[in-house]
């Protein structure tokens, strides 16, 4: 509202219906209206015409004499406004552009009333159990065809929408006695849980141990045959070794048996023939000797002198006499062992 002078200018809102009366008469009317007018002569009425929701909160008792509360939620909108207007007291104050009076409550103790009187009758008929468990659909049929029908509302210009119940709850110690059977239920199946899940867990537990067992037994049987395999490989190897040291010993031992016997036959034949060449030098000797004598003797033949023998030659490394049927070149002693270095 606007004041310029000693006029006032109201501009309506979309959801508001106003009248203007001057001198009894009507000069503006209808919702969304803007104008000015003299406050000292001008009657003004604004009526809402938008939705409105109204929450009720009423105590009730059942068959069996429980007191129980009920929440419900009625929506009503003023649909002829003028019959509102003319019915209940929606007049401004020109100067303030205040309502003067409290007509929103008037409806809505109005609709409390019409709302309580169906839900208290019908909550009366049934029972604590019945109410809280299928009470709240025939409550809510009951207190919307009691407001839609109510002769008093389609007079005053309202009508209600919908009408909606919330809750239907007990006192407090009731409610908790009443919930104290599923509330044991819920806790014994929450304990039977928890009895099978440690159960559960027990099991799980005596498998892991099971297996650890069976893991250790396993191990130790795998490390006993380790054992026993290191111990067959190592008496393998000894064995192998031992057979490859004999063997080796064998053919030392054959080798030097052979070269033994070959250097034993090889002196006996050098023996032999450094012999058999001492005799027939020795004889060839002796026949010459002995012809040397003959001729001699018989002094008729020439004179032959006697071949002159040979110097025996000595050895180059020790510097001794060797004899003259010696040959170093095809012998195989030394000088040290020389059968006939002495001679």
């Amino acid at each position: 509202m606007t004041t310029r002078f000693f006029l006032r200018h109201l501009r309506g809102a979309p959801t508001s219906w106003v009248r203007h009366h001057v001198k009894g008469k009507v000069r503006h009317e209808g919702i969304g209206q803007s104008f000015y007018y003299r406050p000292l002569t001008a009657v003004l009425s604004e009526v809402p015409v938008d939705d409105r929701e109204l929450p009720l909160l009423f105590h009730a008792r059942t068959a069996d004499f429980a007191d129980v509360t009920v929440q419900a939620t009625v929506t009503y909108r003023i649909s002829a406004p003028d019959v509102a207007a003319s019915r209940l007291d929606f007049s401004v104050d020109p100067q303030a552009g205040a309502w003067r009076g409290q007509p929103l409550d008037q409806v809505a103790t109005l609709l409390a009333e019409l709302a309580q009187q169906p839900a208290l009758d019908l909550l009366a008929r049934l029972t604590l159990t019945d109410a809280l468990t299928a009470g709240i659909a025939p409550v809510r049929e009951a207190v919307a065809e009691a407001l839609s029908g109510d002769p008093r509302l389609t007079d005053t210009g309202v009508s209600v929408v919908s009408a909606r119940v919330v809750a239907i709850r007990p006192e407090p110690d009731l409610e908790r006695a009443l919930q104290t059977p599923t509330r044991e239920a819920v806790q014994q199946e929450a304990d039977r849980a928890t009895y099978a899940r440690r159960a559960r867990a027990v099991e799980q537990e005596r498998a892991i141990a099971e297996n650890e067992l069976q893991s250790k037994i396993e191990l130790a049987r795998r490390e006993q045959q380790l054992v026993e395999q290191h111990g067959a490989n190592a008496r393998r190897k000894a064995e192998v070794d031992a057979a490859a040291a004999l063997v080796a010993a064998q053919a030392v031992a054959e080798r030097e048996q052979v070269a033994a016997t070959a250097a034993a036959e090889r002196s006996k034949v050098t023996a032999l023939a450094d012999a058999e060449r001492a005799r027939l030098t020795a004889a060839a000797e002796a026949d010459a000797d002995r012809a040397r004598t003959e001729a001699r003797a018989e002094g008729s033949g020439p004179s032959v002198s006697p071949r002159p023998r040979r110097r025996p030659r000595a050895w180059p490394h020790t510097g001794t006499w060797r004899p003259a049927s010696c040959r170093p070149w095809r012998c195989v002693s030394s000088p040290a062992t020389c059968p006939r270095s002495a001679s």
